[in-house]
């Protein structure tokens, strides 16, 4: 507490160094720009700490037990999340994050203290101590690293809620695992990214509820059209992932040139391109335009028809063992004969394609927790929430499939050409692949990506083979030429390297696949 206090006193004096107004701040070179953000980040989570504190003691002092005699209910307030959020001026969301994370911390520090008077009994013997250390919550470590400083309230947050509660098939001692795991790579990770870590984590130990949490976002879909007084109409609408992708990739197609889309070299797809730019409309405007445009089509289509042309892409991305529900290859293309447990691979699925099963090399994925024996999980390109095995049966029953290749490191293999321009089907490679736009902390999905050659074609004699490209959003492929980043690779390991300007030492930061399974 005192060293919380001394640090919290520390950081508000640097903070206050740096100026007192807009004219103060904008006078500051760029490194202390940098440094003053790192100092105000820190002070912030300080104080963090003390509002989740202060937010279990209302809590503690507002108990349902207590009934009106409770500090909310004395203030007028039905709970301490409306009391906390209306004395602090905050949402919701964040009063109850404080309220939430600070039960948590008293909770564990209450079980540490039982600990300790356990174990400075003399007569206590080791029967007693364990039975007492076995109360302590498995939150506890989320609660000490908040205490000590090392862990932000929001990413203390997005931990508890992306790991999720104790339940009949994710024990105690799982979710442990799970979170010494998730606490050792935390510190180079943001809020966001730690709740998406924690949310897979706590897929693979809960495989064989995806297909529960599948169905009830199915069961919550919905599609509301009503008439406003003016006469117009609105539409309001849930759909679960599966179909929601389909959706933003239908209207990702028709509008993706007016936000920042790829750049088409085809002549005729860049006329197409730079006539959807030049449109007056707004992009809401083209999508509502579209939309009803769909819909006229369909009504116009003869039932008895089926319908041949390419649908819009939705990937499914899934491993051999998923493709062969869950059990492992005995013989095939993709293993020896008598070839016993499963063989990880990556297969890609979209909407449209037809055709066999190409064969695929075995990569064996890093996972920090173990998945259930025999659950397998698969998951649709560009959206965090698993599929379950049956949907992934009926999607491969639906489309056809095309396989990415691995060698035995987890590369793509090499099936570049003599051709300035990656292929198609080597695109859908780094799609796969790298998952994104490779760029630090960017979350572009594929679809609006741009292939980069990391040795120039005509500079460095660059070869158009997948091992030298990579996939980046056109914003960051603009300020890695334009800046003078450049991109290097080791192995399978890519490498960001800034210019000098941005750091003198140009320390090499590395960019791994956005695809949690790679």
């Amino acid at each position: 507490m005192t060293n919380l206090a001394e640090d919290l006193r520390q950081a508000a004096d640097a903070v206050a160094l740096l100026g007192s107004s807009c004219a103060d701040f904008s006078a500051l070179p760029d490194a202390e720009v940098l440094a003053g953000q790192k100092r105000i980040a820190s002070i912030r989570r300080l104080v963090d700490t003390y509002a989740a504190w202060m937010a279990a003691t209302i809590a503690e002092r507002s108990r349902p037990e207590l009934g009106h005699s409770g500090l909310a209910a004395q203030q007028g307030y039905l709970s301490p999340v409306a009391l906390i959020q209306n004395s602090t001026d905050s949402s919701k969301g964040d009063a109850y994050k404080l309220v939430a994370v600070g039960t948590m911390m008293a909770d564990a520090e209450a079980a540490d203290r039982l600990v300790e008077a356990a174990l400075s009994t003399p007569d206590a013997d080791a029967a007693e101590v364990a039975e007492v250390e076995a109360k302590v919550p498995w939150q506890a470590p989320i609660a000490r690293a908040v205490t000590a400083g090392t862990l932000s309230v929001d990413a203390a947050e997005s931990i508890r809620a992306g790991l999720g509660q104790i339940d009949a098939s994710v024990t105690a001692e799982k979710l442990a695992v799970a979170l010494e795991a998730l606490l050792a790579e935390v510190s180079s990770l943001n809020a966001d990214q730690v709740f998406k870590q924690a949310r897979r984590m706590r897929d693979r130990l809960d495989e064989a509820g995806i297909a529960a949490r599948e169905k009830q976002a199915h069961d919550d879909r919905y599609l509301r059209v009503y008439r406003l007084g003016n006469g117009t109409v609105r539409l309001s609408g849930l759909f679960a992932p599966e179909d929601g992708e389909f959706v933003l990739s239908t209207f990702d197609s028709i509008t993706g040139p007016r936000r920042g889309g790829v750049r088409f070299v085809d002549a005729e797809r860049a006329a197409w391109a730079k006539k959807m730019q030049d449109d007056p409309r707004t992009t809401e405007q083209i999508a509502a335009d579209s939309l009803v445009q769909l819909l006229k089509i369909a009504g116009e289509a003869d039932p008895g028809r089926v319908f041949g042309g390419r649908r819009p892409s939705v990937r499914v991305i899934v491993t051999e063992k998923a493709l062969k529900g869950g059990q492992a290859g005995q013989t095939g293309e993709t293993g020896q004969p008598g070839q016993t447990g499963p063989a990880p691979t990556t297969v890609q699925t979209e909407t449209g394609e037809s055709g066999p099963v190409e064969p695929v090399e075995p990569v064996e994925p890093v996972e920090p927790v173990e998945p259930a024996e025999g659950a397998t999980h698969g998951q649709l390109e560009g959206n965090p929430v698993p599929i379950s095995q049956e949907t992934i049966d009926r999607l491969l029953c639906d489309t056809g499939t095309r396989g990415i290749k691995f060698d035995d490191n987890g590369q793509i293999i090499n099936v570049g050409r003599d051709e300035r321009l990656f292929t198609e089907k080597q695109r859908a490679a780094m799609a796969v692949r790298d998952g994104g736009c490779l760029w630090i902390d960017c979350e572009k999905p594929p679809a609006w990506a741009e292939a980069h050659h990391i040795n120039e074609w005509l500079k460095n004699n660059g070869c158009t083979d997948l091992a030298d490209g990579v996939l980046l959003c056109h914003p960051h492929h603009l300020l890695l030429h334009n800046q003078h980043w450049t991109i290097s690779r080791t192995g399978t390991q890519y490498w960001l390297r800034p210019p000098i300007e941005v750091d003198p030492k140009q320390t090499l930061v590395a960019l791994p696949s956005k695809r949690a399974a790679l």
